[in-house]
């Protein structure tokens, strides 16, 4: 795949955003570029540095950041006794606002994937004025329905490795919310139900998003596996803490005049929803573009090949020192 040549960060800290949590960032590129901000997925994925080679560093100056409780960030969610309350969508909201005016920039472009599609829409719904673009894949919105998709409906798809899944939780609540009992479980106070839960929740993950081995791997640290997997139920057994059922969604309107650019895989199961289609004819001016044979995968070769195009657009053009 076709991406900007890797760089390393000239400016980087730790953000005290309250709440005993600090906040990992770093900048690279152009210190005098157009601003962008990377969200990651999960929630609770952190940042790699393969998020840099999406931008061209001459045009850009890209800031990353480890979201509350992953990465580098403190404290991190696998530390049992992390304070889960002080981690929800307007927090992480409030940390961006905190960060880009920490950085002294106005506006900035929102990449974001997967769930970090979700943050970057909110973000620019409720926040008005400070997103200049966005370019989104792996398409979400965090409603109920993806949650329940995500968490039973591929059990149709997935029979066996849904009932390991179903089974590493109580038999009474089988039938019932299974984020709700994961979240339980990965607060437990017993570290080996705690571990077992984060293993039984990254195995159905690795299940039912087809990845290549560089994004499986690393479930196999017990650190970013325990981090990961109770942030992620955190979020879905709390509506992700939207506040209203489909308010993503319903609010995409809000988006006009923010030019968008959303770029997603036709074997992504998200698609079964239609959430991509949804939300691009919901959201005025936006762009989808639909890649053939992909799944929830930002580093296949067609979906970040459309990612690149989106950011040397609004960079205002490629300057033809793509490297392979």
């Amino acid at each position: 795949m076709i991406l900007y040549p890797e760089i390393e960060p000239y400016e980087h800290g730790m953000l005290d955003v309250g709440d005993g949590n600090h906040v990992y960032w770093e900048v690279c590129g152009n210190p005098r570029g157009k601003p962008a901000v990377v969200l990651h997925g999960g929630p609770g994925s952190g940042c790699t540095p393969g998020f840099r080679r999406w931008f061209d560093p001459e045009v850009y100056r890209i800031v990353l950041l480890d979201q509350r409780g992953c990465g580098r960030s403190t404290p991190h969610a696998s530390v049992y006794g992390t304070d889960m309350s002080v981690n929800t969508t307007a927090h992480l909201i409030a940390d961006l606002e905190l960060l880009r005016e920490r950085l002294g920039i106005e506006r900035w472009l929102v990449w974001g994937g997967s769930w970090g599609a979700v943050l970057g829409l909110r973000y620019a719904q409720t926040v008005p004025g400070v997103v200049s673009e966005l370019v989104l894949t792996g398409i979400a919105t965090g409603s109920r329905a993806e949650v329940a998709l995500l968490t039973r409906g591929l059990g149709r798809i997935f029979p066996e490795a849904f009932a390991r899944f179903r089974d590493e939780v109580p038999v009474g609540e089988r039938d019932g919310d299974l984020a709700v009992a994961y979240d339980r479980l990965l607060a437990s106070t017993d570290p080996e139900v705690r571990e077992r839960a984060a293993r039984a929740w990254t195995d159905w993950e690795t299940a039912i998003v087809p990845a290549p081995a560089r994004s499986v791997a690393r479930y196999e640290d017990a650190v970013f596996r325990a981090g990961f997997a109770r942030t992620v139920a955190h979020y879905f057994a709390h509506d992700h803490f939207l506040g209203e059922d489909g308010v993503v969604l319903r609010d995409a309107p809000r988006l006009g005049g923010i030019p968008g650019t959303l770029v997603q895989g036709s074997l992504d199961f998200g698609n079964l929803l239609g959430t991509a289609w949804r939300l691009h004819h919901a959201w005025p001016g936006s762009e989808l573009i639909v890649v053939d044979d992909v799944g929830h995968d930002a580093g296949a070769a067609g979906v970040g090949a459309e990612l690149v195009r989106a950011t040397d657009k609004y960079g205002g053009g490629a300057c033809g020192r793509l490297t392979g």
